[in-house]
């Protein structure tokens, strides 16, 4: 029998209608839901921003410097910075002990611990930060120590690295969990059998392993805490000048019907998300192939 009159066989099929019979879907499913996905980026996402900076600069690059310059809003931007400043560094060193404790070890507590970790995630900012009120304000239950105390952590800066810690918390925990768990604990064990200490273990063998996770997740966790609004609302007081965010200046500014200086100021938000989510692509560009790597590891 010649080879011509052979049955097709699956590599034999034209590229197109292979690519059908891998997907189960056509070329026009395919490149509809490509359509309404681009759709939905452009309506919600692109346009939004574009129509941020477009704002922004509507009255020109006087009044835009003028808007950014003004003491509130310096102020703001120096309040956020240092909140962010505050927040991610503790994020960072908590989120990898709870990661390293729930990936690496076995404890009674572990799935609680994991409940606790992903808490903010199903609590309302604003209800987070009514708790800090609760607990801290001055009819709270640690209000009249505070008071004698001569402490202040509601309506001032304790109280919004507090909220923000919170809402923030989990970004980086939750980044490095799977990643730890699916590299196991092999490695750690080897070393810790060569004679390496606990420490020099985490910091030459697990630490390594995970680090771009851990910069993903100190980037969400950045992002959000200068960004966060519902808790940081509550606890600050909206005190202008004293303990509002840029975000929380943003609403004071558009309720006063200031457009064009929110405008300015949410375009530095905005300014600080490009920059992050910039500087995300150009490093997994340039580290390319050792995201793979410490991937496929």
């Amino acid at each position: 029998m010649s080879d011509a009159s052979l049955p097709l066989q699956a590599e034999d099929l034209e590229p197109a209608r292979a690519a059908r019979h891998v997907s189960g879907e056509s070329r026009l499913v395919q490149w509809s839901l490509v359509a309404i996905s681009l759709a939905f980026l452009c309506l919600f996402l692109f346009l939004p921003l574009i129509t941020v900076f477009v704002e922004a600069g509507a009255r020109g690059w006087q009044a835009y410097r003028e808007a950014i310059l003004e003491p509130d809003a310096l102020a703001a931007i120096r309040l956020t910075l240092l909140v962010a400043a505050i927040a991610v560094p503790f994020n960072i060193v908590i989120g990898i002990a709870a990661a390293w404790a729930i990936a690496k070890f076995e404890f009674r507590g572990k799935s609680l611990l994991t409940s606790f970790i992903d808490l903010p995630f199903s609590v309302s900012p604003v209800i987070s930060g009514l708790v800090f009120v609760l607990l801290f304000g001055a009819q709270g239950y640690f209000g009249p120590w505070l008071k004698a105390h001569d402490i202040q952590i509601v309506f001032a800066l304790p109280g919004i690295v507090l909220a923000t810690i919170f809402v923030t918390f989990p970004f980086v925990a939750r980044e490095l969990i799977p990643h730890m768990q699916s590299l196991g604990s092999a490695e750690e064990e080897t070393a810790l059998t060569l004679g390496a200490s606990p420490w020099r273990t985490f910091l030459t063998v697990t630490l390594p392993n995970v680090k771009w996770s851990l910069f993903y997740g100190v980037l969400l966790c950045n992002a959000r805490a200068m960004g966060e609004f519902g808790a940081v609302a509550v606890v600050s007081g909206k005190i202008r000048g004293l303990t509002n965010t840029m975000p929380l200046h943003v609403e004071i500014l558009y309720n006063e019907y200031m457009g064009a200086a929110a405008f300015a100021v949410a375009s530095l938000l905005a300014g600080l998300a490009l920059v992050t989510l910039a500087l995300k692509t150009l490093l997994e560009w340039h580290f390319a192939d050792a995201i793979a790597a410490s991937r496929r590891h």
